[in-house]
């Protein structure tokens, strides 16, 4: 059955905006340099943009002064003279704004590709090295969200939103400034509104910050349901549980719903009122400026500029809005995904370099207690040692923590008491990535990718020849089945290997192993799920390919273990029986019942 772990949430003290604003520019620190090129670009383009008022105005003014006109104050008396280079500086005026708009296009969406790009490879690559216990608490759609639905949030507020504010702040300075220069005496009257708007705007993002901090948490529950169900479909459509997980899918869509209505509700009341400001202005200003010209206090020029130029200075204002909409979203998602990113690594990654070709393979615990977070000890007070190229096999009931050893010794998880050494060299002190390599896990949970059988053999041996993946195979006595599928090595597995038997999952998992040739072997219920020919084949296979080799077998059939070394069987954590097959036998304990029982002796 699907089922839903927590999504990763925002504490309170990153939900404040100027916060995540100032975590994205120290994460964005090396394109400064791009930032500052895509501003100026931006504040040119709206200082051209605002020309053409100014322009008309000036026409204005020629065709009323005419010899006594602003151009013919500057030396040009002849009226053609005067628009011709009123048009020429209208064409230069155009060029330039144009210029300046595919500049600052250009950078601003180079910059949120690069910024989104750079945002997902480093949260994925961070994902990576965090320790299993984070993926235990965190959905995996929950993840997914913050790595692709939250930086496309981001990468549209740097493509569209960014750019808007700046030209606000820029048409408000300039527009502003030019009010006070050409009719300082009704200046105040296009100036009127604008603390008010800029108010009432930081009040609406202070509104909408918490409502889109619960929006993007409700889009990773989304996402975590949907995955865990896609991924569970076989089991929904076998318990006839569709009905049951389409009502809790609409469930969560419904709250993911709700929580944007509210913050729709609010952006959507922003534009009318805001335009009840703009209109307030204007109308003075068309009232009261019209009439200062009439009584001579005020160039016709000049009024016929700061009508138009009321509207440039208050209209993109009620563009806020949807850039405030676009700024609350991206600062939500961004919240997230720093949170990712801080997100402190717990595993040392060691410092000692472990060549693979060096490696002898001689494992012992010492002492070791571990348990899983907030709960009883699942290894107690363990000590074990594994000489190098021996066989030895670990049984026990469920829970004993046979498969928890392995992950303590490829360090998913950290040890709380004792130490593990490899070649006699705490594990960890060794460099993880090094331990790994020279490790082959196959395990009882084969995972396959959706691509060829060549291309999940050679996974993690990814220079292997064709040769090399084919030998591998045989060894594994995969080459007869992989030979009878429709394009041999080359046929696609689909997902999670869904078109393969779980024999044959575990056989290319086994060649997987063999291919990455390591001097340690973990078998984790290599044969738990096969039936007996099956069986005899991969033990065929294992035992070439154990030759040699430091081997650890966790098995729950113990006919696959009866030529080890060692036997080990863990209770409750702890050793409480070791010896060979027949040495386990005539101590009539734990194992002689577990044998009397699958070799069917009463």
């Amino acid at each position: 059955m699907a089922i839903t772990l927590k999504s990763p949430r925002l504490s309170k003290k990153h939900r404040h905006f100027p916060h995540a604003l100032q975590r994205l520019f120290n994460y964005g620190s090396k394109y400064r340099k791009q930032v500052q090129l895509a501003i100026i670009s931006s504040t040119l383009n709206k200082f051209f943009d605002l020309a053409p008022p100014l322009l008309v105005g000036v026409a204005v003014d020629v065709v009323v002064q005419q010899h006594d006109s602003i151009i013919a104050k500057l030396g040009v008396k002849d009226i053609y003279g005067q628009f011709l280079i009123l048009s020429l500086v209208t064409v230069i005026t155009w060029v330039l704004e144009s210029v300046f708009e595919y500049c600052y296009k250009l950078l601003w969406r180079n910059l949120a590709q690069n910024i989104q790009h750079n945002l997902r490879v480093d949260g994925y690559k961070h994902l990576q090295d965090l320790e299993l216990a984070y993926f235990e608490e965190h959905s995996t759609g929950g993840l997914m969200s913050i790595l692709s639905d939250d930086i496309n949030q981001l990468e549209r507020f740097l493509d569209v939103g960014a750019n808007d504010i700046i030209q606000v702040i820029t048409t408000i300075i300039l527009v502003g400034g030019a009010f006070f220069i050409l009719a300082p005496s009704v200046a105040w009257m296009a100036i009127l509104p604008m603390p008010f708007i800029l108010v009432g705007s930081i009040a609406f993002q202070k509104f909408l910050a918490p409502r889109y901090a619960e929006v993007r948490e409700k889009v990773g529950l989304i996402n975590s349901r949907l995955s865990n169900n896609l991924s569970g479909i076989t089991t929904i459509k076998s318990f006839t549980a569709e009905d049951y997980e389409t009502a809790r899918i609409t469930d969560e869509s419904m709250g993911y719903c709700r929580s944007n209505a509210k913050a729709i509700a609010l952006s959507a009341a922003y534009i009318p009122i805001i335009r009840m400001f703009i209109l307030t202005a204007f109308t003075v200003l068309l009232l009261f400026g019209g009439m200062a010209v009439i009584d001579g206090n005020l160039a016709v020029g000049a009024y016929s500029s700061l009508v138009f130029l009321v509207q440039l200075l208050l209209w993109p204002l009620t563009r806020l809005g949807d850039t405030f909409d676009l700024y609350q979203r991206a600062m939500a998602s961004t919240n997230r995904v720093m949170d990712l990113l801080h997100t402190p690594l717990t595993i040392h990654p060691g410092n000692i370099e472990l060549p693979m070709d060096i490696v002898k393979g001689n494992l012992e615990f010492k002492n070791v207690t571990f348990a899983y977070k907030d709960r009883e000890p699942v290894i107690k007070n363990l000590s074990l040692e594994i000489p190098a190229g021996n066989t030895i096999g670990i049984v026990g009931s469920t829970g004993s923590g046979k498969s928890t050893l392995v992950k303590l010794l490829l360090r998913f998880y950290e040890i709380e008491h004792g130490r593990i050494l490899l070649d006699n060299i705490d594990l960890k002190q060794l460099n993880l990535r090094d331990l790994r390599r020279c490790i082959g896990l196959v395990s009882q949970d084969i995972f396959l990718f959706h691509g060829t059988v060549s291309e999940n053999i050679s996974y993690g041996t990814f220079n292997a020849t064709d040769r090399d993946i084919i030998m591998a195979a045989k060894i594994a006595e995969a080459d007869d089945f992989i030979m009878a599928l429709p394009q041999g090595y080359e046929t696609i597995v689909g997902e999670r290997g869904q078109k393969l038997s779980g024999g044959q999952k575990q056989r290319i998992a086994i060649a997987r192993a063999v291919l990455k040739d390591p001097p340690i072997l973990i078998l984790d219920e290599a044969t738990s799920a096969v039936d007996n020919e099956t069986e005899a084949a991969i033990q065929r296979s294992l035992d070439r390919i154990t030759v040699n080799r430091t081997t650890i077998a966790i098995a729950h059939r113990l006919s696959t273990i009866r030529n080890a070394d060692c036997i080990y069987v863990m209770e409750h954590g702890k050793l409480v029986e070791a010896g060979t097959h027949e040495q386990l036998l005539e101590k009539n304990g734990i194992y002689t019942n577990l044998w009397n029982v699958q070799s069917g002796v009463k």
